[in-house]
């Protein structure tokens, strides 16, 4: 959990600086000569590159915090607080993914939008169960859709290393391979939280007895 979390959070700080100009872009290997400079895209929709990355710092933040039982049990009021900015954060990461998904062009072309098109409409279900069932009180399946919700938007954490496993092993250029690395990320990420969610219902449930 915490180390996707923290790749996350370097995303973002490493596109924020390039975007205000502090640093520079480079492409990775791999990239066809003449091609344009890898955060480009980015660059040219600098504004809802922000909006969208910035609450996803503060999703990276509070998540962690939001499943820690020992801030649940003796800062209740804190939790609900986290809570509350964590799902309104998600909102606003889910919406403008799928508005990236149409406004950008995807260095992984229709496969990497595909991707994030579903798993964005999937992270933003997450969200809605999540808040429905806390507003009526049924905390057990709310803490299935946030285990849900956050295992979705740390995908972009797990996404990173495997485009850098595919750039020094597939000798494919990312045109390529991007697409299948955000099917992967996202697909593990979901397959991971219902084995979670699983394992430990039972436990839970208990707990809260």
């Amino acid at each position: 959990m915490f180390v996707p979390a923290f790749i996350g959070i370097a995303m973002v700080v490493r596109r924020t600086l390039v975007l205000a100009g502090v640093i520079g872009s480079r492409n990775p290997p791999g990239m066809a000569k003449g091609s344009p400079a890898f955060d480009t895209e980015f660059g040219t929709h600098s504004l809802l590159t922000l909006i969208h990355i910035l609450p996803g710092a503060l999703f990276m933040i509070l998540g962690p915090l939001q499943f820690m039982p020992g801030i649940r049990a003796r800062h209740l009021h804190l939790h609900r607080l986290g809570g509350r900015i964590y799902i309104a954060s998600g909102y606003i990461i889910g919406i403008s993914a799928l508005i990236m998904s149409f406004v950008l062009s995807p260095i992984g072309g229709i496969d990497q939008a595909a991707a994030t098109i579903l798993f964005s409409l999937l992270f933003l279900l997450s969200l809605s169960k999540a808040w429905w069932h806390i507003a009526h009180h049924e905390i057990a399946l709310h803490r299935e859709w946030m285990i849900r919700a956050f295992s979705i938007g740390l995908a972009i954490g797990t996404i990173r290393p495997i485009v850098v496993l595919f750039f020094a092993f597939s000798g494919l250029p990312p045109q390529v391979f991007f697409g299948t690395a955000f099917w992967l990320g996202f697909t593990l990420h979901v397959l991971a939280a219902e084995v979670w969610i699983n394992y430990t219902r039972v436990s839970f449930s208990f707990s809260q007895e």
